[in-house]
């Protein structure tokens, strides 16, 4: 696959960016009185996804990298969480949402790649 050049290049970035679009979309459907609450925190979990990462890559070294790459996936359990909590309190489809989390926590196996060193880092590229 070709070196990383900056976060612009990662999959994992790509995707994230994606979940944000959707999120925003999705978050739409909530009731009006939670655009300061529920609303604000689902859309800036979301962004702190990509933000983490691109953050992170920007670093100077791996170990950098990787503690910004646990900031993003703690903020997609976050998102995660608040899905559930929206679904429930709003009786709100979640399912078509909560599986476009699933593809940006499994492109965060890259952690365990940068971690173990010399491995292909590619993972997530």
């Amino acid at each position: 696959m070709g070196e990383v050049r900056t976060h612009k290049d990662l999959d994992v970035w790509k995707e994230a960016m994606q979940l944000v679009k959707e999120v925003y979309t999705w978050s739409a459907s909530l009731p009006r009185e939670e655009t300061y609450g529920l609303t604000a925190r689902l859309k800036r979990a979301a962004i702190s996804i990509p933000s983490n990462i691109a953050e992170g890559a920007a670093r100077d070294s791996r170990k950098e990298f990787v503690q910004f790459l646990y900031i993003a996936l703690g903020s997609l359990s976050e998102l995660e969480t608040q899905i559930f909590l929206a679904r429930d309190l709003f009786s709100l489809e979640r399912e078509m949402i909560s599986a476009r989390v699933e593809r940006p926590k499994r492109l965060l196996g890259l952690i365990r790649s940068l971690k173990g060193g010399g491995g292909d880092t590619d993972a997530g590229c």
